[in-house]
């Protein structure tokens, strides 16, 4: 990825950062490049309670719809933790490098993120549903 002064600014809810946290230290060892990256996300981060976040924001368990600016492919995709992955096509793991980009982004945002063959790619948020559990009653 690029410089962290180069990159967009994220917002984490402070559940979703103290699980993704946990998550870097589980993977450290089988997935180092992973952990880094994810570590480096969480490190710029603003965190703030959940009630406080706009639904344009891209937290765990958000539908997102986002553009591969290099391709112009358009995806639909739930962004999950690994165990609700399950291999379906419409649910992307955080544990993956799209993933990692992903988070924390609203809408109209972009980022520089690389391919696990180290291509670098952009892409765009085009809109954000929230997940059930971070909506507001």
């Amino acid at each position: 990825m690029t410089q962290n002064a180069q990159r967009p600014p994220i917002t984490l809810s402070s559940a979703d950062f103290e699980r993704l946290d946990n998550l870097v230290s589980a993977i450290e060892r089988s997935q180092p490049d992973l952990a880094t990256t994810l570590a480096e996300e969480l490190d710029r981060a603003k965190v703030a309670p959940k009630e406080d976040l706009p639904r344009s924001l891209v937290v765990m368990g958000a539908d997102v719809t986002f553009r591969d600016d290099i391709t112009g492919d358009v995806h639909h995709k739930q962004l999950v933790y690994p165990d609700q992955a399950h291999g379906e096509d419409d649910r992307l793991s955080i544990l993956t490098p799209v993933g990692v980009a992903l988070i924390g982004l609203s809408e109209g945002q972009s980022i520089d993120w690389h391919t696990r063959s180290g291509e670098e790619r952009r892409l765009t948020i085009l809109k954000v549903a929230a997940a059930a559990e971070h909506a507001a009653p």
